[in-house]
């Protein structure tokens, strides 16, 4: 510490008002005031991150690390994309290698698994930490993770569900699914969950994707649902926005059902706690689908589901609701 002040010895002194005790003591140094200050602080550093691909989510991630106080480093097959995150603090590489040999903790947030080798092609990455955030299935995951073992690298996979505006802001319940090194994980887990929160689902480092892709099936299945439950009123005197809140909390109040799902599959028995038995729910679906035709609606968004319901009827499931049609979908 060549600069720090020079400590004198303790020694009474008077205040410069002269009015504490006698029995008060100061510290007296020669030098800048802010010395003190500066030989008694002790700052956390941040970790330093790289992060390549700065599409929309790429650049929300970028942002919340800046904000953060992280170190930054970024790159984008569109310079221009960067301009931005350079006037808040980023540092822009030219290239992707430069943008991976400036950090241990390398970031992808690129369009797919293809760009990630058009990317990374020829970049040295022995002792890289390289976290996937790229959209891909467990299959592509998996290679992945093998792939970048046998470049030196260390891997964890990440499942992003959340949308851009949800990045940086805790609030509205956006996280990271990230399988892989369990150590790699804990290692980087502060860093990692500064953009929105972090669950580790297991070393398969397909799981992230699994998890990701499981999710976002059961919301497209839920948006189909929607969109069948829209147009059947499409044509009639009935305010859409009327319709949604009733649709929205009708969700709601179901979407607890999947616990049953889980616990039954979990034990085995189908026939457990349930409330509305598979064969009243066939018998209800003509109902569905000859309103569907009234109302001039295609049912080809609830027939699929109703043909397995029936199938698994057929197959004495009758005193089951609906978890055996997961078993048609299996096998």
């Amino acid at each position: 510490m060549r600069d720090a002040a020079r400590l004198l010895p303790f020694r009474r002194a008077h205040s410069p008002r002269d009015n504490h005790p006698p029995i008060s003591a100061y510290l007296i140094v020669s030098g800048p005031a802010t010395s003190l200050i500066a030989m008694t602080q002790n700052p956390v550093e941040k970790t330093p991150v790289t992060l390549l691909g700065l599409g929309a989510m790429g650049t929300a991630l970028a942002r919340t690390w800046l904000a953060a106080g992280h170190p930054l480093t970024v790159w984008n097959r569109t310079p221009a994309r960067a301009a931005a995150l350079a006037a808040e603090g980023a540092r822009v590489a030219d290239t992707a290698a430069e943008a991976v040999a400036a950090n241990s903790l390398v970031v992808l947030c690129l369009l797919d698994d293809t760009s990630v080798d058009e990317v990374l092609t020829g970049t040295d990455l022995t002792g890289r930490d390289l976290v996937n955030l790229t959209t891909g299935t467990p299959a592509q995951a998996r290679a992945r993770a093998a792939w970048a073992r046998e470049r030196g690298a260390r891997y964890l996979d990440g499942g992003i569900m959340a949308v851009p505006p949800m990045i940086g802001v805790p609030e509205t319940g956006g996280y990271v699914f990230y399988s892989g090194s369990r150590e790699l994980f804990g290692r980087h887990q502060d860093t990692l969950g500064v953009p929105a929160g972090t669950t580790y689902v297991g070393e398969d480092a397909g799981f992230a994707a699994l998890h990701d892709v499981a999710l976002l099936s059961a919301m497209y299945g839920m948006f189909a649902g929607t969109a069948h439950a829209f147009a059947l009123i499409r044509r009639e005197n009935i305010d859409p926005a009327a319709l949604a809140p009733l649709l929205a909390d009708w969700l709601v109040a179901m979407a607890p059902a999947v616990h049953r799902t889980a616990d039954q599959l979990v034990s085995g028995d189908y026939t457990d706690g349930v409330v509305s038995g598979l064969a009243m729910q066939v018998a209800g679906t003509p109902t569905l689908l000859s309103t569907a035709e009234q109302q001039g609606v295609s049912p080809r968004l609830l027939s699929p589901y109703f043909e397995l319901m029936r199938r698994r009827l057929a197959e004495d499931g009758s005193e089951e609701d609906l978890t055996g049609v997961i078993d048609l979908l299996v096998n």
